[in-house]
């Protein structure tokens, strides 16, 4: 099995450094490189059954590249920036495929017209990237906390409503998970999680 350090080691050393460099930015409290690492930790689970890995292990790498809590085109912009970058280790096509997963992050949902394995890929991609809302109680919470730190530059009493929007629509949704894997790892865990968040009986 070809692991997420293996391809790590594929990553150009400038390009790997500036990334690095990136998730270390000031602005970042959850959005780091912990973040990414929890990721690469999934996706290693994973690596096996997915249709493109490298797409998904270079969507892993660039997704919060670009991190400021007061833009909007923070997944535009990551995606630019990994559409821009020399990566000779990786074929082209699954760069590409990388572009749109990190698009995907935008809103969070698969857009239509994706190919059947583009679909699966991203399905578990977006999946990866909301398992923080299914860790233990006590992780969730300084999770949260994390978020309110990059948003500190917004007053509670917006920030609050706008965070509880944001949560209850997740909870709102059908299933807060695409895949298969995702429903059955994370989905029970997460709405327990949000439920608590949200202090809504389930």
């Amino acid at each position: 099995m070809t692991t997420s350090a293996d391809r790590l080691a594929r990553v150009p050393e400038p390009v790997l450094a500036d990334l690095r460099r990136r998730y270390a930015e000031p602005q970042r409290a959850y959005h780091t490189w912990a973040h990414i690492a929890a990721l690469l930790g999934w996706f290693d689970q994973r690596a096996d059954g997915l249709r493109d890995a490298d797409a998904v292990f270079l969507a892993i790498l660039f997704h919060d590249a670009v991190y400021d809590p007061r833009a909007k085109d923070n997944e535009a912009r990551s995606a630019a920036l990994l559409a821009q970058s020399a990566l000779p280790g990786f074929d082209a096509a699954s760069a590409a495929k990388a572009v749109r997963l990190t698009e995907a992050t935008a809103a969070h949902r698969i857009p239509n017209g994706l190919a059947v394995d583009e679909t699966d890929d991203m399905a578990e991609f977006l999946d990866m990237d909301l398992s923080i809302l299914a860790v233990p109680s006590r992780v969730f919470k300084a999770y949260d906390r994390a978020i309110r730190r990059e948003y500190r530059h917004v007053s509670w009493p917006f920030y609050g409503m706008a965070r509880r929007r944001i949560l209850k629509s997740f909870l709102a949704r059908p299933t807060l998970y695409f895949s298969d894997w995702g429903r059955a790892t994370f989905e029970e865990a997460a709405r327990a999680n949000l439920r608590r968040k949200l202090r809504i009986r389930g």
